[in-house]
C-alpha cells in the first residue's frame, strides 16, 4: 500500500522573466517501509519535490497543479496549521549540510527537545530524557546533550539532524543529500545508521542524492530526474544493470566502477535547459546522442517496459 502518492505535481517559480517550471508534472508512488531515490543532475528539482512534499516552498515558488496524498490524505489542500502539526510529527526531514540546518547558538538537546515538545504534551524532563536517548540512538553519548553544534564534527552534526528529525517517530522521513560534504568512512556510518533506524522505526523514505552510489546501497527504487520532470523510474537492480533513457544511461555510464570493464568515462555534453524558456519537445533533446526529429517537437509521454516507468520515444 502506497504511503506517498505524488501525481501530476507541478511547482512553479514566479520571476520577471517569466515562470520557471522547477517540478512539471512529477508522479510517483512510495510503498509502506520503502526506500525511494531521486537522482539527477544538481538543478533538476530533486530538492524542490522534496520541500513541495513537507510544504516548505516559499515565495515565489507556489504549486500550481497536481496532488501530494499522504496516507491517502491531500497535503497540499490542508491549512497552514494542519501541515504544521503534520510536519515533524509524521513527516520529517534531513537536510543536506547540517551545518547550516542547525541553530548555532542552541544546544543539540534543546533542538531535540523543542521537537518532541511542539508535538507531544510531556514535560521538559521528559523531553530531555528522551533527547539523551535520541542521541544515543544515531551514535552520540547522551551526555551530550548540553553541546552546541560547532562542538561536533560534520559527521556528528548530520547524526544530530537525524536525531531531531526522528524524534517524534514520524512515519516518513526525506533525506535531502545527508552524504554531502562527508569523508566516504562517514558517509559508510551514516548510511549504516539510516538503513538501521529504517528498521527499527519502521520508516518509509525518500532519498535524494546525485552520489549513485549512495542510492544503490540504500534504495528499493529509483527514479531519475531531470530539468523538472522524471523521465524514468523502476527497481535499483534492474535500474542499474540496464537503464532505458539515454539520460539515465548516460549518468550511469559517466560513474566509476571497480568492478566492471576498465573503460574512459563519458561526460555528459552541454547543459541543462533555462526553465524559464524549456525545450517544445524533450527536455533532453539537445543532449541526447540518439535524438530524432520527433524529440524536438513532442514531449514524450510516459510508458511502461521492461517494469520500468519511462519517458523517451525511443521506446516505441
Amino acid at each position: 500500500m502506497a504511503l506517498l502518492e505524488v501525481e501530476n505535481l507541478k511547482l512553479h517559480f514566479f520571476t520577471r522573466q517569466g515562470a520557471a517550471r522547477a517540478v512539471d508534472g512529477v508522479s510517483f508512488n512510495i510503498e509502506q517501509n520503502e526506500t525511494f531515490g531521486l537522482i539527477g543532475e544538481s538543478g533538476c528539482g530533486k530538492t524542490t519535490t522534496a520541500l513541495a512534499i513537507i510544504r516548505l516552498i516559499k515565495p515565489p515558488g507556489r504549486i500550481v497543479d497536481g496532488s501530494i496524498r499522504f496516507d491517502h490524505k491531500d497535503i497540499v489542500s490542508v491549512t497552514d496549521e494542519e501541515m504544521r502539526l503534520l510536519r515533524g510529527k509524521e513527516i520529517a526531514i534531513v537536510r543536506q549540510e547540517a551545518q547550516n540546518a542547525l541553530n548555532p547558538v542552541m544546544t543539540i538537546g534543546r533542538q531535540i527537545t523543542e521537537a518532541i515538545l511542539q508535538h507531544e504534551d510531556v514535560s521538559k524532563q521528559t523531553a530531555l530524557a528522551r533527547a539523551r536517548n535520541q542521541l544515543d540512538l544515531v551514535g552520540i553519548n547522551g551526555s551530550r546533550v548540553k553541546a552546541y553544534p560547532h562542538e561536533f564534527s560534520g559527521g556528528m552534526k548530520q547524526r544530530a539532524m537525524v536525531a531531531i528529525a526522528t524524534a517524534c517517530n514520524p512515519r516518513f522521513l526525506i533525506l535531502d543529500e545527508p552524504t554531502t560534504g562527508l569523508d566516504v568512512i562517514v558517509q559508510r556510518q551514516l548510511l549504516e545508521l539510516i538503513t538501521n533506524l529504517k528498521k527499527e522505526l519502521n520508516l518509509t523514505a525518500i532519498l535524494i542524492s546525485h552520489d549513485l552510489s549512495v542510492v544503490a546501497e540504500t534504495c528499493d527504487k529509483v527514479a531519475v530526474m531531470y530539468a523538472g520532470k522524471i523521465v524514468e523510474e523502476g527497481d535499483t537492480v534492474s535500474m542499474y544493470q540496464k537503464p532505458l533513457h539515454p539520460y539515465s544511461q548516460a549518468l550511469i555510464g559517466a560513474f566509476p566502477s571497480l568492478k566492471g570493464e576498465k573503460k574512459k568515462l563519458k561526460s555528459i555534453p552541454g547543459a541543462p535547459p533555462r526553465l524559464l524558456s524549456p525545450p517544445k519537445g524533450c527536455r533532453f533533446e539537445p543532449r541526447c546522442d540518439f535524438a530524432m526529429e520527433v524529440c524536438k517537437s513532442e514531449d514524450p509521454v510516459i510508458r511502461e517496459k521492461d517494469n520500468h516507468v519511462v519517458a523517451c520515444h525511443l521506446i516505441d
